[in-house]
């Protein structure tokens, strides 16, 4: 979220959107534990990633963590560091690269 999927994939990591791909493309898992270390496996993997609904169910994920934050921020009294909390679980959906 907020930024390339290649970004992560050739640090050989992977990300939300890179394991719940997986889920529909088990053939990832193969490029994953080797780190996407050979050539071609960043551009397979965020091929399969485009192809997948993974982006979409991490946003899902990310957003359903941040409500449940922000609920739980909001239990606490009222204040500039409270608000500035809520704000900050806000700003973690809504961030562009």
């Amino acid at each position: 979220m907020g930024k390339p999927t290649s970004a992560d994939l050739k640090l050989g990591l992977a990300t939300g959107p890179v394991l719940f791909a997986c889920q529909q493309f088990p053939e990832m898992n193969a490029m994953i534990m080797r780190r996407f270390s050979l050539p071609g496996d960043v551009d397979r993997a965020r091929q399969y990633v485009l192809q997948s609904d993974g982006v979409q169910q991490t946003t899902y994920l990310a957003q359903q963590y941040c409500h449940e934050a922000i609920r739980e921020i909001s239990k606490l009294r009222p204040s500039p560091e409270r608000d500035a909390l809520i704000q900050l679980s806000e700003i973690v959906l809504t961030r562009e690269k």
